[in-house]
């Protein structure tokens, strides 16, 4: 059962199709082969089957023969019964051989644990209770690594890992609200005005909440998942990081999220880099790097996307390289998820679980998939067989979880009110793990009935039902009074639950099958004669008692290798810099994911007027009044680990600072890490290297003041294989990646790199944290010469980072920084570099302070000849321009340079500050040593350098047309950037006398299963004077609200029914096919004195119900984009003069706005009449015309048309979102002042507003 079936049957359900089982569908393809001179016309079975997996996905087709009977795919399959293990009779060794064919990945101890336990209970264990015990107890879930005792070298130490991270907690707990101790982290907020609907008001208005917000964190990996299936790997883990931010406390709310990747060379098979030559080879039943980046940065967009939660911040690496006589690499990648929500200050904590509470399923149904994640997880590649490999991976179906999250939010939006009293997500294990964690946590035990489980697959076994890893479900408990309140809400959201168990007071786990709930639920089908329980244990034989781990190792050094950089060219140099994946445009991964929605984005990768993918942190909105907020940065220096890991863990958490300080952070204590750790433990040295590796990142963060809440270990970094002959090995170094989180001040504070040039003469300024000294080891360059080095980057004084980042903030709240960009991966050079892109105009960088040999005093009248003193002054070029020690460059005014230099100097950093250049008007990147230019290079055409990876995997992925047409604005020189052009005042408030007499006319903000753009459509509204209402489509089936009771109809963006059937189609069709809504609809169109407007996914969906709507007959279909992918763009549009209510005044007018969308095409060839449709909105190019290129049109519609209205103006549709730009705040960029009438919103405490609230103010004023 696939997630396109189960939402293309709930269309049809929806339609009145009752009757209707379930929807499938298949694909049929036609091979006509060529005959050759030798050749056949005919394909054999090893043809077909290589073609085959070549068109189709394993995780949710099948391949079929055209004989195929589909009645079989709706076959009801009887369920296979339960089985025991013969401990009783045959000892452990059944359970050795229990553990090879189920996957369990059991250790020795826990074997001999269970043989003992069972032996004690005087029975045999059934394989649901040994499948549940696996999962509970992997490594992925239970972290006996970072729990377990350690012997190095022979001697026994001191600290667990799991010690040394929580001694960081107790050194600096200020400002943590939850540690370690549930799905999510929690650091202090404070006072915000929440805006949604009253959960208790039966007519759903909005309205404004103060109450006292926290804010929760979260970062989780899932590497495994990712490199078997990319697309879905990717895709469930940021699913499932997202559910443990819902599923903190007692519900919460995901705000904003992270995402990334490490992996090793990617190969591209037509344009191989120089340092890619010595290929490893890659086993068979894992993803080669090059497609795990096609697929998986699509599989997270797509789950955020579809869920509705932006993602703002991540980093991209490749690494492989032999060093020590290993070959080090990530054939088996990172794939990092994390993010940010908030918290109601009252439900950080669980509530006690009494005897008698409900337990609760809440989400999606349970299937035949993730069959022992979490311990197939914990198992370096290779050590499974490759079809549990395969078993082990999740698919995902975010629109169902979007829907499950609405029901949690509706329950924590009633505060003291909220019927939750714990919750838990499903993740690694299934409801095996979160449902005895659930009860576990109380005290309590539990006895579950099996066939009360919401399930989409027949013939399932009992472990299968209890273990399996189906995702977008939710685990939660409440008191059997409050059922029915909570049945109301589920049902609203057409969200699905079950009564799965009741707590005991008694801490024994039962898990029937066809004994029912005694006082909830009868047995649908009553247990035969002789059938086994499937678990009848105490609860503390699965989560109490397990042994503990001890790991006894020995610490084993990589020995480097000097890295000689005598002959190499400069200039080629930089070009192999830029054009390493790690260093270049991340471009490729951003615009597939929508960074606007929810309204409370203020900071995202992008950059300035061009939109450059540069930026150091991602800041977030407190709520919707203030210019308070949140921040986080990323910070990992893997490559350093092969030779130090502990100074990799220093730098891990130094890059992410010298990210964050870009945000108005206040403190140094103020901010919260997460750190996940990655190793390939029993690999010879790497247990040790972890274990060191920890230690110093506790050390260093215990000496800065910092703390780390939260974090996750995936301890399985190893591939081995076997290929021609040879048994093959690769192996992940210590691998930190580091979050930081941090309360923001004002938003408006953020630095970012773009370089200014309206603020006169400018001086860059180096802040060099490596004192000098310019060690190579690890770096990009090393890396694309294939060299290893031997001494790494460090920062080995916690003072000297504390004092940057204080003296940092303070030149910035003094308004002396105009640039700020930190020095990282491509070192000074990249930085600059990036600097550039940003500010589209060139850089002369005098290299003269960074190239002073501190060896030259020591020459004496040594007679050194000229070609050799040359040969040192380009080896200390080198090493000064591409060292990637902490630090970074800022942008002040020459004015102020001396100003600023002498505020460093009394800070204790003059030895760390050098005055390196400025900006040139040849628009070049210029490189002076000694008075003379030793390097000159157009900017435009490096900036094709650092952006080729991004063409390469777009043309791969998308339309290669597209992707050549983005890469060649690169050679526009002339591009002005994004140049906005506002004829009135964006500050007046034009309806204010209207909002005085009172009246709030009310406006449906009508939404459907899948939608998530409806509260910052409802702010806007509600800020111009409405009464906006919260309106489902299922409120309008039950009557709680009818169109007759409002004026204004507003349809907003997401992912209806996740756009199975065409974006807005099966919205559509389930109001068109359901007589009562069709009638209902059409009245309301037809009233006189009515409005309505469709925002992207409303858009297509009232473009769909045109033939119903006065006026509309000749607008178009929304299909595909041209680019073959969804497109999130901050887009440049202009507003005709048109009829439309809301653009009244506003003609002539061309704004930057918020675009994200995968069907935005206005096809005409489906629908409408492109000589007579009225436009509201169409894509202009930076020089203000109107613009069919890619990407400034980012959907391809002819004469840019991305909004139509009707004659008489009432109905109005467009693609893009202006309810997610109504704030200056809100904008990834947006001009100090939006032109001659612009009065500023600077000092104002919402920020200002931009043009496009005046939409949603003549909207007010047209009703009087």
């Amino acid at each position: 059962v696939s997630p396109w079936a189960s939402k293309a049957t709930d269309i049809a359900h929806n339609c009145g199709l009752s009757a209707v089982r379930r929807i499938e569908r298949g694909v049929r393809y036609t091979l006509t082969p060529e005959r050759g001179l030798l050749g056949s016309k005919s394909l054999d079975e090893a043809q077909l089957a290589q073609i085959a997996s070549l068109l189709h996905d394993r995780m949710t087709e099948t391949v079929v023969d055209t004989a195929f009977d589909g009645q079989a795919l709706f076959a009801s399959l009887p369920g296979k019964p339960t089985t025991t293990v013969n401990v009783l009779q045959a000892g452990r060794q059944a359970l050795e051989e229990a553990n090879i064919t189920l996957g369990l990945a059991l250790s020795e101890d826990e074997i001999d644990y269970l043989a003992d336990a069972f032996t004690g209970l005087g029975r045999d264990p059934t394989d649901v209770e040994l499948m549940m015990f696996a999962q509970a107890n992997s490594e992925h879930c239970r972290h006996k690594i970072f729990n377990a005792t350690w012997v190095i070298d022979g001697q026994p130490q001191e600290n667990t890992l799991f010690g040394m991270i929580r001694a960081t907690h107790a050194a600096q707990p200020r400002g943590t609200v939850v540690a370690y101790s549930d799905n999510a982290a929690v650091m202090e907020g404070g006072p915000a005005t929440l805006f949604h609907a009253g959960a208790r008001d039966s007519e759903g208005r909005y309205g404004h909440h103060p109450a006292v917000v926290h804010t929760l964190m979260k970062v989780e990996t899932h590497n495994h998942p990712t490199a078997i299936a990319p697309f879905p790997g990717a895709s469930t883990g940021s699913g499932g990081e997202i559910r443990d931010e819902g599923a903190t406390g007692r519900g919460s709310k995901p705000k904003a999220g992270l995402a990334g990747f490490t992996v090793s060379n990617l190969r591209f098979p037509d344009a191989l880099e120089p340092w890619e030559d010595r290929p490893h080879g890659l086993p068979d039943r894992i993803a080669s790097p090059l497609d795990i980046m096609i697929e998986g940065p699509i599989g997270a967009a797509a789950f955020n996307n579809e869920y509705g939660r932006p993602n703002l911040l991540g980093y991209f690496r490749t690494f492989e390289q032999h060093a020590g006589g290993r070959r080090w690499g990530y054939h088996k990648p990172i794939m990092i998820a994390g993010g940010l929500g908030s918290i109601d200050s009252r439900l950080t904590h669980k509530d006690p679980l009494p005897p008698g509470a409900l337990l609760i399923q809440l989400g999606g149904p349970g299937m035949r998939i993730g069959m022992g994640g979490g311990a197939a997880s914990s198992m370096s590649v290779g050590t499974n067989t490759a079809e549990l490999d395969f078993d082990s991976v999740q698919r995902g179906n975010p629109e169902i979880q979007r829907r499950a999250q609405e029901v949690i939010d509706r329950c924590w939006q009633q505060g003291d009110h909220n019927p939750i009293v714990a919750i838990h997500d499903v993740g690694a294990g299934g409801l095996s793990n979160a449902f005895p964690e659930l009860v576990n946590d109380a005290g309590r035990g539990a006895t579950f009935e099996l066939q009360q489980v919401h399930l989409e697959e027949s013939g399932l076994s009992a472990a299968e039902i209890w273990s399996n890893e189906s995702q977008e479900r939710y685990v939660l408990a409440i008191l059997p009074e409050d059922l029915e309140r909570f049945d109301a809400l589920a049902k609203r959201e057409r969200c699905p639950y079950t009564v799965v168990g009741v707590a005991t007071e008694e801490r024994q786990l039962r898990v029937t099958h066809g004994e029912g709930l005694p006082g909830v639920a009868e047995p649908i089908t009553p247990r035969a004669e002789g059938e086994l329980r499937p678990v009848d244990v105490p609860i503390d034989v699965i989560l109490g008692k397990a042994p503990r781990m001890m790991r006894d190792v020995t610490r084993e050094s990589v020995a480097g290798e000097p890295f000689d950089v005598v002959g190499i060219e400069l200039g080629e140099a930089i070009e192999r810099v830029l054009r390493h994946p790690t260093v270049a445009s991340k471009s490729f991964l951003i615009t597939i994911g929508d960074r606007a929605v929810g309204g409370l984005i203020s900071r995202d990768q992008m950059v300035g007027p061009w939109q450059v993918p540069v930026a150091d942190c991602a800041v977030t909105l407190a709520d919707f009044e203030t210019v308070r907020g949140e921040a986080m940065s990323m910070g990992e220096r893997s490559p350093l680990a092969v030779l130090d890991a502990p100074a990799a863990s220093r730098m891990a958490v130094a890059e992410a600072l010298t990210n964050l300080v870009a945000a108005d952070v206040g403190a140094l204590e103020d901010i919260k890490l997460s750190a996940n750790w990655m190793a390939a433990c029993g690999t010879p040295g790497q247990d040790a290297a972890l274990y060191d590796a920890v230690s110093a990142a506790s050390q260093w963060c215990q000496a800065l003041g910092l703390s780390i809440p939260v974090g996750k270990d995936s301890l399985s970094m190893r591939t081995t294989w076997e290929q021609d002959g040879e048994q093959r090995e690769v192996s992940a170094p210590v691998s930190l990646v580091v979050s930081a989180f941090a309360p923001v001040g004002d938003v408006r504070a953020t630095l970012t790199p773009q370089l200014r040039t309206d603020c006169g003469d400018t001086s860059l300024i180096l802040i060099d944290l490596g004192a000098g000294r310019q060690r190579l080891a690890g770096s990009v360059l090393s890396q694309v010469y294939g060299a290893v080095g031997t001494e790494v980057p460090d920062i080995d004084d916690a003072g000297l980072l504390a004092t940057f980042f204080r003296s940092v903030r303070e030149l910035a709240a003094d308004g002396l920084v105009l640039a700020y960009h930190d020095r990282s991966d491509g070192g000074l050079l990249a930085t600059v570099a990036e600097m550039a892109f940003a500010g589209r105009v060139g850089v002369s960088l005098n290299l003269d302070l960074l190239t002073i040999d501190p060896h030259a005093e020591d020459w004496g009248d040594y007679k050194i000849r000229p070609e050799q003193v040359a040969v040192q002054r380009d080896e200390l070029t080198l090493k000064a321009l591409f060292n990637e020690e902490a630090g970074a460059v800022i942008q002040v005014s020459r004015s102020e340079r001396d100003n600023v230099l002498r505020r460093l100097r009394e800070a204790g950093l003059s030895q760390n500050s050098y005055a390196i250049g400025g900006l040139n008007t040849a628009d070049e990147i210029q490189i002076f040593r000694d008075g003379k230019c030793i390097y000159q290079r157009p900017r435009a055409e490096l900036g094709q350098q650092w952006a080729e990876v991004s063409r390469r995997i777009m043309a791969l992925r998308d339309n290669p047309d597209c992707a050549q047409a983005e890469f060649d604005l690169w050679k526009d020189t002339t591009d002005p950037g994004m140049q906005p052009r506002v004829a009135f005042d964006p500050q007046e408030d034009i309806a204010a006398p209207y909002i005085a007499t009172g009246k709030r006319p009310r406006v449906a903000i009508l939404r459907e299963q899948g939608c998530n753009s409806q509260v910052e459509m409802a702010w806007a509204f509600d800020k111009a004077g409405f009464e906006a209402l919260d309106v489902h489509k299922t409120d309008l089936i039950s009557g709680r609200t009818r169109l007759d009771d409002v004026l204004g109809l507003v349809a907003v963006g997401g992912f209806s029914y996740g756009d199975v059937l065409g974006a807005g189609e099966g919205w559509a069709r389930s109001i068109r096919f359901n007589s009562m809504l069709a009638d209902q609809f059409s009245a309301f169109f037809g009233r006189g004195d009515t409005f309505a407007l469709g925002v992207c996914n409303g858009c297509q969906m009232l473009a769909a119900l045109a033939s119903m709507i006065p006026g509309a007959g000749h607008w178009p279909r929304f299909t595909r984009n041209i680019s073959e992918k969804y497109e999130a763009r901050v887009a440049l549009v202009e507003i005709p003069e048109s009829p439309s209510l809301f653009m009244q005044g506003m003609a002539g007018t061309i704004a930057p706005v918020a675009a994200a969308h995968g069907e935005g095409f206005a096809n005409f060839e489906r629908q409408g009449d492109a000589s007579k449709v009225i436009t509201a909105l169409r894509y202009v190019d930076n020089h203000g015309k109107v613009t069919e290129q890619y990407p400034y049109n980012p959907n391809g519609s002819a004469n840019g048309l991305t909004g139509v209205t009707t004659a008489d103006g009432r109905f109005t549709i467009m693609m893009p979102h202006p309810e997610r730009a109504t704030r200056n705040v809100m904008m990834s960029w947006a001009p100090e002042r939006w032109g001659p009438a612009d009065q500023g919103g600077a000092d104002q405490p919402h920020g200002g507003y931009t043009p496009w609230m005046r939409m949603f103010r003549n909207a007010r004023v047209q009703l009087g």
